[in-house]
């Protein structure tokens, strides 16, 4: 008797973790064609600084608009559409990188992630996204380069 509702609470689990593990492959899988359809990076310019515009990570900080000051030179904006909600979820995140003085787009990155779709557990949701660097972070270190020589350069 024992060793058959050993057996259903095996065939219990196993049966719930491949519904998870089926609709988390189905939503991965639709993150891979829309990443495909319109996903990925795009440099409209690429912007040349002085070593002085980075900071000691090599990294030029560029606020969101909302926080943009009048004396910031770029600001960045940031849209997420959610394509499905729940367990898992699928979103899209659209990174928008422009010019204050003139207005102008000077990249852009788009991506799209899933989270969770897992087995319920004190352990943290998986995710995959795609492109996986798909982020504002990736953008400008595209967008920006460093001057080589002069005042400022290591």
């Amino acid at each position: 008797m024992k060793r058959m509702w050993a057996l259903m609470a095996v065939a219990g689990v196993v049966l719930s973790t491949s519904g998870c593990e089926r609709e988390k492959n189905q939503v991965d899988a639709e993150v891979r064609r829309l990443c495909k359809q319109d996903g990925g990076i795009s440099v409209h310019e690429t912007i040349v600084l002085s070593g002085s515009s980075f900071d000691k990570f090599g990294v030029v900080q560029v606020p969101l608009r909302r926080n943009a000051k009048p004396s910031d030179a770029f600001f960045y904006e940031w849209e997420t559409t959610y394509i499905k909600r729940g367990n898992p979820e699928m979103w899209r995140n659209h990174f928008r990188l422009t010019r204050v003085k003139d207005g102008k787009l000077l990249g852009e990155v788009i991506s799209y992630t899933r989270r969770g779709g897992d087995l319920p557990g004190p352990w943290h949701e998986s995710s995959f996204t795609c492109p996986p660097d798909g982020d504002i972070s990736t953008l400008k270190q595209r967008v920006f380069a460093k001057t080589v020589g002069g005042p400022g350069n290591e």
